[in-house]
């Protein structure tokens, strides 16, 4: 049954259902209080259980997608793969990088006084859960980053299937892991989390922060495309907006599938009808769905900022955004494709860079989650420009190697 429910819808559910529970068991409501409050109780207790699973299948995500998804782009077609691979990385730091400039300039500005500080902290609020399970992770997060990278790169030095395809099913194991449990269950880790913070009587500050951070990423999401289309467009000598609405097609698929992978087919076609070589967007396109993340990373930026200014009542500082963003944009490399697959890649380094705990996690997932398709379509419409982009790079390459076989050839010719 909630299978047929989009998560989005589920997530809005929960987050209602939290409130009203949290009301029923505040301080201000008498009727039904005592049951409200032990049914609230149950479920801190289920979230904070919940909460230790997420910690302990972090490092475990970052090493089942990162070490298969860097030995896959290792086997890749050389000077294309390299090319491509600059450009969608260099376009995710890009966006997140506008993404806290942006938020420097303009959280102190519409989150002024919404701090922890000022409207409580649930960890400190009259709510707590029954018990709780400890569930140790098996290492840290940095430890599986770095192991993921020492085994990406040790399967493209080896040139091995084996180590590959353990790798890559291990990838498959936490893959449903995360599709089939973590991910169903996350509307009621939600609703235990707003509940508690409902009774906390933080509920409003959230809200207010919700509202004004999403107007800020659809404008964000807006402004990078239009400055990857205009680089794309004098590259390639087009009219960017016509190239963004031959693109129009694959945002809109994105806003329903919310997956870049399943997009590829209508984001490919787009690309070619733009006038991308054929042989470059068939290579582009489909890696391009897994590495440019730009509006998942304008999204995450801008919500991870959101969340530490509320946590702390200021800014990160630019060292740690910079760390944090630099790792994101490796991090979310190959990510689930599953809706919200990119916050649930990106937990690791948001608990280990920016120090968030449980409570601020789960704002990060209801955040994410809330606008995950618009991200999604920012993504794979974005794509279409770094393929455009590659295609040009691409063709100069190829010019440059015939003027030098026929200068081989001429001076051959003279000898």
């Amino acid at each position: 049954m909630l299978k047929k429910i989009p998560l989005l819808i589920q997530i809005i559910i929960a987050i209602l259902l939290g409130i009203i529970l949290g009301k029923f068991a505040s301080k201000d409501l008498v009727i039904s209080k005592a049951f409200s409050i032990n049914f609230v109780r149950i479920l801190v207790t289920f979230s904070d259980i919940f909460g230790q699973l997420l910690k302990f299948l972090i490092p475990l995500i970052i090493l089942a997608f990162i070490a298969p998804g860097i030995g896959a782009l290792a086997k890749g077609a050389g000077k294309l793969l390299g090319i491509t691979t600059a450009f969608s990385y260099g376009s995710t730091v890009i966006s997140g990088l506008t993404a806290f400039i942006t938020a420097s300039v303009l959280y102190p500005i519409i989150l002024q006084g919404q701090s922890i500080a000022n409207f409580g902290n649930p960890e400190e609020a009259l709510l707590k859960g029954y018990f709780i399970i400890e569930i140790p992770a098996p290492m840290q997060v940095m430890s599986a980053l770095v192991l993921s990278f020492v085994l990406g790169l040790g399967m493209s030095v080896l040139k091995t299937d084996a180590l590959f395809k353990v790798m890559d099913e291990f990838r498959i194991i936490i893959e449903n892991m995360l599709e089939k449990v973590i991910v169903p269950i996350l509307p009621f880790y939600i609703l235990g989390v707003f509940a508690n913070m409902t009774a906390a009587g933080q509920i409003t500050g959230i809200i207010n922060v919700f509202i004004k951070v999403f107007v800020m990423i659809l404008i964000l999401h807006l402004t990078i495309l239009i400055f990857q289309y205009t680089v794309a467009g004098i590259m390639t000598k087009q009219n960017p907006f016509k190239m963004i609405k031959i693109m129009l097609p694959a945002y809109f698929t994105a806003l329903g599938t919310q997956s870049s992978a399943s997009t590829i087919p209508v984001t490919l076609k787009s690309a070619k009808k733009m006038g991308v070589k054929e042989e470059v967007a068939n290579f582009a396109i489909p890696l391009c769905a897994t590495i440019h993340l730009s509006g998942s990373t304008i999204t995450l930026v801008s919500c991870s900022t959101a969340v530490f200014f509320m946590q702390h009542g200021m800014l990160p500082s630019w060292g740690l955004m910079i760390k944090f963003i630099l790792l994101l944009g490796v991090t979310m490399v190959a990510a689930p494709g599953v809706p919200g697959g990119a916050v649930v890649a990106a937990l690791g380094i948001l608990n280990s860079v920016l120090g968030f705990d449980e409570t601020m996690l789960s704002l990060m997932i209801a955040l994410y989650i809330a606008q995950d398709s618009l991200g999604t379509a920012c993504n794979v419409t974005g794509d279409g420009a770094i393929a455009a982009v590659t295609a040009v790079f691409v063709k100069n390459e190829e010019e440059k190697e015939k003027a030098a076989q026929i200068e081989k050839v001429q001076i051959n010719e003279v000898i």
